[in-house]
């Protein structure tokens, strides 16, 4: 297409451009197929849900049928649907059938007056049917307005930012090393007995005792040391022992977090002195 050609372009209207040539209308011999676009704006979930907006389009009243105008527009719909080429379900072909059905009794004359109306009537069935379909539409209506998940609401969510806790060793105290001791002496009650007898109990000998199941390289539990099976005064005794293993510094009392079991292990000065034999 040279520069002068352009002016001669706009001037027509173009409708489309094949392989780049310009055209305005189309082709008279133009063949489109009947099935290269098919169009079907009304859907409906069943043959009641059919009948049921052929009722309330017409403002008919849902307990007085029109049966013969209804089935009319019911087969009309029908027939549409086979020109469209639409695969029809059985259960709308059931319904003409019971549609068709209730139009022949309808025809029929009726028994005299003062029997059931409703048992007689070729439409109750029918009516029954549509007013319980008619309830769950709109009990279904009113769910699908209830705020939904990712629809109407969407949860928030944050991740939390990385947090690092430095742990400090707990400072033991002289309050929880009496704790520990009233605990001892409260399962020492427990081993007591009438029967009185005298024992010599010596603080020096129950210390060399406790330095002897002590090491600087092994803990050994405060527990394991004050046995309740000794009763009060041999629980007293070693635990006057430990303190004074503690006082002239020959043991360590370590504990790894606050009301954790106490362990004792043997002092540096006790090292100094098997260092030193």
């Amino acid at each position: 297409m040279t520069e002068t050609d352009a002016p001669d372009l706009l001037d027509t209207e173009v409708t489309a451009r094949v392989r780049g040539e310009p055209y305005g209308e189309l082709p008279r011999d133009l063949y489109i197929p009947p099935d290269a676009l098919e169009v079907f704006l009304e859907a409906f979930e069943g043959p009641l849900d059919l009948l049921l907006y052929l009722i309330r389009r017409q403002n008919l009243e849902i307990l007085d049928i029109p049966i013969a105008e209804i089935t009319r527009q019911y087969m009309g719909y029908v027939d549409l649907m086979k020109d469209l080429r639409l695969e029809l379900a059985a259960e709308y072909l059931v319904m003409a059938a019971m549609l068709a059905e209730i139009k022949s009794r309808m025809l029929l004359p009726r028994p005299p007056a003062g029997d059931d109306d409703e048992a007689l009537d070729p439409r109750a069935e029918l009516v029954r049917r549509l007013q319980a379909y008619e309830q769950f539409k709109e009990a279904g209506r009113q769910v699908d307005h209830l705020p939904r998940v990712a629809r109407d609401v969407f949860p928030a969510s944050a991740a939390t930012p990385p947090m690092e806790e430095a742990t400090r060793a707990p400072q033991v105290d002289l309050a929880e090393l009496l704790a520990a001791f009233a605990e001892v002496l409260s399962r020492a009650e427990m081993f007591n007995h009438h029967q009185i007898r005298r024992e010599a109990l010596s603080v020096r000998e129950r210390m060399s005792e406790t330095l002897t199941r002590l090491s600087r390289e092994h803990f050994v539990s405060l527990d394991e040391l004050l046995r309740p099976d000794e009763g009060r005064a041999g629980v007293v005794v070693t635990f006057l022992a430990v303190l004074e293993l503690l006082k002239a510094a020959l043991v360590e009392l370590v504990q790894a977090e606050p009301f954790a079991p106490l362990y004792l292990r043997g002092g540096e000065l006790m090292a100094e002195g098997e260092g030193g034999e």
